[in-house]
């Protein structure tokens, strides 16, 4: 079996741990957080995300899960600060799918993406590094996903669809086939994305709108 770490304690930290468990491959040695927060379905605090240097010279062949959730563009900042931590102890970041998902052939998953249970990934998608892909989630065919991107519970991207690195698209909205939506942005819940959503920023309704503040 490989040893694993998994990063942060909250609700997202508990499902990824759940999926590990699935997978069976791995022997989790404990989960790192800024609060101690006991057990995590028997698994052990380890400490801050500081004890990693720690762990990484005990366990030098050590794999990561980020199991930080990502609803804000403070939490991209949290998660890309970790992820340079990472890199800079050269720690392993596998992909890792759900047992419960659906991964079609010809896929590509970038190192750190978490794929969750009942979601659905269709042939020829590409999908970048520390990404979510969470429960029943939809990623129809020849999409390109970039960089730290989160497509939410329920959420449907139709085949062919563009998403830029660090974007957000919320629970159960739909993204139209074909449509491109740029870097930094969030689609709010339930939004229909039947345009393109280029610019930073928050997009919502049916049809989706750029909020102006």
């Amino acid at each position: 079996m490989y040893e694993a770490v998994v990063i942060g304690g909250g609700g997202h930290a508990r499902v990824v741990l759940c999926v590990l468990k699935k997978i069976g491959i791995y022997r989790i040695i404990g989960y790192t957080d800024n609060v101690d927060r006991g057990k995590l379905l028997g698994v052990e605090y380890l400490g801050d995300d500081h004890v990693l240097d720690v762990v990484k010279q005990k366990y030098p062949e050590c794999a990561v899960v980020l199991g930080l959730g990502q609803l804000t563009m403070s939490d991209v900042e949290k998660r890309a600060h970790i992820r340079s931590l990472l890199e800079r102890w050269k720690f392993t970041m596998p992909p890792v799918k759900s047992p419960d998902a659906v991964i079609n052939r010809e896929v590509e998953l970038g190192e750190g993406t978490v794929v969750l249970d009942g979601a659905v990934i269709n042939s020829g998608t590409c999908i970048g590094k520390d990404a979510i892909i969470n429960t029943n989630a939809t990623v129809e065919h020849d999409c390109r996903l970039g960089d730290a991107v989160h497509v939410a519970c329920g959420a449907v991207l139709s085949g062919g669809v563009r998403v830029g690195s660090r974007t957000l698209v919320g629970a159960g909205a739909t993204v139209v086939h074909g449509v491109a939506i740029g870097e930094d942005c969030i689609i709010g819940a339930g939004a229909v994305v039947a345009e393109n959503c280029l610019d930073p920023g928050t997009y919502v309704g049916v049809p989706a709108r750029k909020i102006v503040k």
